[in-house]
């Protein structure tokens, strides 16, 4: 018999035993002590209230956690489930379900009106890509159904609302395909061309981020470039048009980029793919690893990344239910 209990710090050590031999079935990443304690613990929106542990005589066999914030995406009304892994031996749906329950009832005294199972939850679980088990992203977008977990989310009732596909792109052989090629020369015909962003040279990059209407990118791709990172740039009579990156090598051989945008004035020229795929080369060309990156099933980008040679290698669904 299982009894649920608040975490406490003692347990750490027997969590990370527990999460390195369930959570890695399911290609979640091992932890450290350190790692876990930097991922739940000293998480700037870690809450005491929202951690559980099960216990029965071998010791801890569960773990569930969660987090909310009022300033987070959708914070106002929502709280995010994180993870909830239980010991092969003992698991059942009426121990998920339980665990469930109190983060569902830990939510609700906060005063959120629904549980989500979502990409803007703040605590990021790294996972292993299938295929190439040495290689990781660092962010798991959702839960995946071959999780015990999802059967259980299911089972109380939470919508299974959409699928984000887990991709991946080993590096070193890319070579745009010649109909892309055949895209650019068309838009430079137009006068449209893409090259890497020269603040001496090109102007209009604040003024095209603003314009896509993503905070963050205002934020954090400004940032980059003026700490000397590389972006590729869609530009129009040296005007940015639109941006794809920043071109980021990761201490582990990961490529990392924020996002790809084009100006909404200047859609409908094969610049969005265009700019993808040149952003590709040029994490070749700073000796990057690979690229991985997760997209919605439905996402008519899907198919680029699918052309550029990306494989799906694992697939996360987005849940909610409402309290």
């Amino acid at each position: 018999m299982m009894q649920i209990r608040p975490f406490s710090v003692e347990d750490q050590s027997a969590v990370v035993e527990l999460w390195n031999r369930e959570a890695t079935k399911y290609d979640y990443k091992p932890f450290t002590e350190q790692e876990f304690q930097d991922t739940f613990i000293d998480h700037p929106y870690f809450d005491l209230h929202c951690m559980w542990v099960g216990c029965n005589e071998k010791g801890i066999v569960g773990f569930a956690a969660g987090c909310s914030g009022d300033d987070l995406p959708l914070g106002d009304v929502a709280g995010y489930i994180t993870s909830v892994i239980i010991d092969a031996d003992v698991a059942s749906l009426e121990l998920y379900d339980a665990f469930l329950l109190l983060l569902e009832e830990r939510f609700q005294q906060l005063g959120k009106k629904q549980a989500d199972v979502l990409f803007f939850n703040p605590v990021k679980l790294k996972w292993s890509i299938p295929s190439a088990p040495q290689h990781e992203h660092n962010n798991a977008p959702g839960i995946s159904k071959d999780q015990p977990l999802f059967e259980a989310l299911i089972a109380r009732g939470y919508e299974d609302r959409a699928t984000q596909c887990g991709m991946y792109l080993k590096l070193g052989n890319f070579i745009i395909p010649e109909d892309i090629l055949g895209k650019e020369a068309k838009a430079n015909s137009k006068g449209y061309y893409v090259e890497l962003y020269s603040p001496a040279l090109h102007n209009g990059l604040e003024t095209t981020l603003a314009a896509l209407q993503n905070p963050q990118w205002e934020k954090d791709v400004v940032t980059y470039v003026k700490d000397g990172a590389p972006l590729v740039m869609a530009v129009y009579d040296n005007e940015v048009v639109g941006f794809a990156g920043p071109i980021i090598l990761e201490p582990n051989g990961r490529a990392f980029f924020c996002g790809i945008g084009v100006h909404p004035e200047h859609e409908g020229h094969g610049l969005g793919s265009v700019l993808f795929f040149r952003m590709v080369e040029a994490f070749q060309n700073v000796d990057c690893q690979y690229i991985s990156l997760f997209t919605g099933s439905n996402n008519p980008a899907l198919r680029i990344y699918q052309k550029a040679g990306f494989n799906i290698e694992k697939q996360f669904s987005i849940l909610r239910r409402e309290l």
